[in-house]
């Protein structure tokens, strides 16, 4: 089959003016979408108000019907996460089955398994139905891949693996040695994603140590107890928390970085790592989520186990003093997340689209 025409697709999803992984993918996502391929993007949710979260999400509804009924539209994706994304997804996803529209599900969902598993049997059920009328599931690794094969139902060739892109800076900063080693943490602050830990695991460092270095954790979540936690800990000197801050500010700190932390409990597969890892840092994680697919220990990057606060103070200590594995880990970091770069995913969603639709 032959097709000279632009693809169109409606891409339904959070906010960009949103703070979060979803939103900051679908900003990337967008930026560099290629001429063949025209995206219309419906909001289906903004923080705020449950008046205003409803009143989005009645207008998304809206929008979408008017567009499956007045416009040609070849293929729906819809970026997915847990909770009240899933319902409100599901119902556009239905939509999109009403109307005979290919069905593209995107799972950004850290905590999904943790949400499903609190679902009631008939709701498991349902939701696995509705999953089942997507022609791809897209997932952010290969355990994930299993996980919604096995727990929902759809078939291996229905279930995608595309790890988040990342856009890889052209130059990377030559990092001294003069000054001290600064810390980075982007991301949540609060308990899933480790930062009270990170913070815990700074206090027990050796004085010295503590005095070679600094971090900053920027972010938006529970940064007052954060800051009451570094006060507790008399860490107001090493320790600053800037709260959200946007693109620009990010790559400054990035920039400026010489080693990025994000102990987190849970992830589907970070954009602030692979962001980190493209600026040539190298990065203490943990085995969760997708990220042992792209970290391997002692080679691209640190591993240690969530909660354990010894050992990340003992991996922060060993990058802190050890200048020769910082530089050599965050070299072969930014090695290792050249294919994700954006131009590539794009490639990769190209080929995905045509055969959803059966294209050559």
């Amino acid at each position: 089959m032959c097709r000279t025409k632009t693809l169109k697709v409606i891409l339904l999803g959070p906010s960009l003016l949103q703070q979060g992984g979803i939103s900051n993918y679908e900003k990337l996502f967008l930026d560099y979408a290629p001429s063949e391929v025209h995206i219309s993007h419906i909001v289906t949710h903004q923080e705020g108000a449950i008046a205003i979260k409803i009143m989005v999400f009645l207008r998304a509804i809206y929008k979408f019907l008017w567009m499956l009924i007045k416009e040609e539209v070849d293929i729906v994706q819809l970026e997915i996460s847990q909770r009240g994304s899933v319902f409100r997804q599901a119902i556009m996803a239905l939509v999109a089955w009403v109307f005979h529209k290919p069905i593209i599900l995107h799972a950004h969902g850290s905590q999904f398994h943790v949400f499903y598993a609190e679902l009631a049997k008939w709701m498991q059920q349902l939701l696995g139905w509705v999953f089942c009328k997507c022609q791809r599931l897209i997932v952010l690794s290969e355990s994930w891949k299993s996980f919604y094969i096995e727990n929902l139902g759809l078939k291996p060739d229905q279930v995608v693996v595309f790890y988040n892109p990342v856009k890889i800076p052209a130059e990377v900063p030559l990092r001294s040695v003069s000054r001290k080693v600064n810390l980075l943490f982007l991301g949540r602050i609060g308990q899933r994603k480790g930062a009270f830990d990170l913070i815990k695991a700074f206090s027990i460092l050796p004085t010295e140590y503590k005095n070679r270095s600094s971090m900053i954790m920027a972010g938006d979540g529970d940064i007052e107890q954060a800051r009451n936690l570094v006060t507790t800990l008399n860490l107001e000197n090493y320790i600053k928390l800037p709260g959200w801050i946007g693109s620009d500010e990010r790559d400054i700190l990035l920039t400026e970085a010489d080693v990025f932390v994000l102990p987190s409990y849970n992830e589907g597969l970070p954009l602030a790592m692979l962001e980190a890892m493209a600026w040539e840092l190298p990065v203490i994680v943990t085995s969760v989520g997708g990220i042992p697919e792209i970290v391997t220990q002692s080679d691209n990057g640190l591993i240690v186990n969530p909660g354990n606060v010894e050992q990340l103070s003992d991996a922060v200590k060993s990058l802190i003093e050890n200048e020769a594995l910082r530089l050599s880990l965050g070299s072969k970091a930014r090695t290792s997340v050249f294919a994700l770069d954006i131009k590539n995913h794009w490639v990769s969603f190209l080929d995905l689209y045509r055969s959803v639709l059966n294209v050559r």
